[in-house]
């Protein structure tokens, strides 16, 4: 006979807390998927942090510095830094707004488009071979899914 901290042979064995908790898949998630795209980008010459500015101004050109921070998930004062790394390789440009001098839209240059427009291509593709994995039903979920917790957050 079992003894209370001893589980019954024939008792369902409950999922380890890790395992089964919604932050860690996502993260774990995220991860593996991420890395898979990340080595393209690095083939590319990028860090990954250039590639998140690039594909955010690829949909949000003239983002100010603060925006650009939110949009690419990096703290604002590594985003400076990263952006004067990519200015100096001609990536994007820095323009000051008008209206308030202290003010920075960051603007993708030529050869920061065309390299934006190429790996969101290929992000779209990795994307659309990681979404036929899941079944058809998991597949048109998930997406919304994450979405909507988004904008509860």
């Amino acid at each position: 006979m079992p003894t209370s901290d001893q589980p019954a042979e024939n008792a369902p064995k409950k999922p380890d807390f890790v395992s089964d908790y919604l932050l860690y898949l996502l993260a774990a998630a995220s991860d593996a998927a991420s890395e898979q795209f990340h080595k393209t980008v690095r083939k590319a010459g990028l860090r990954v942090p250039e590639w998140r500015v690039l594909a955010c101004l690829y949909d949000h050109d003239g983002a100010m510095i603060t925006e650009l921070a939110r949009l690419a998930l990096v703290e604002q004062s590594r985003l400076t830094r990263i952006v004067l790394q990519m200015e100096k390789r001609g990536l994007v440009h820095r323009t000051g707004d008008p209206k308030d001098k202290r003010r920075v839209h960051i603007h993708l240059s030529e050869a920061g488009r065309v390299l934006a427009g190429d790996l969101v291509q290929k992000a779209k593709i990795h994307e659309q071979s990681l979404l036929e994995t899941l079944q058809n039903s998991e597949a048109k979920s998930l997406k919304p899914a994450l979405q909507a917790l988004l904008k509860t957050l």
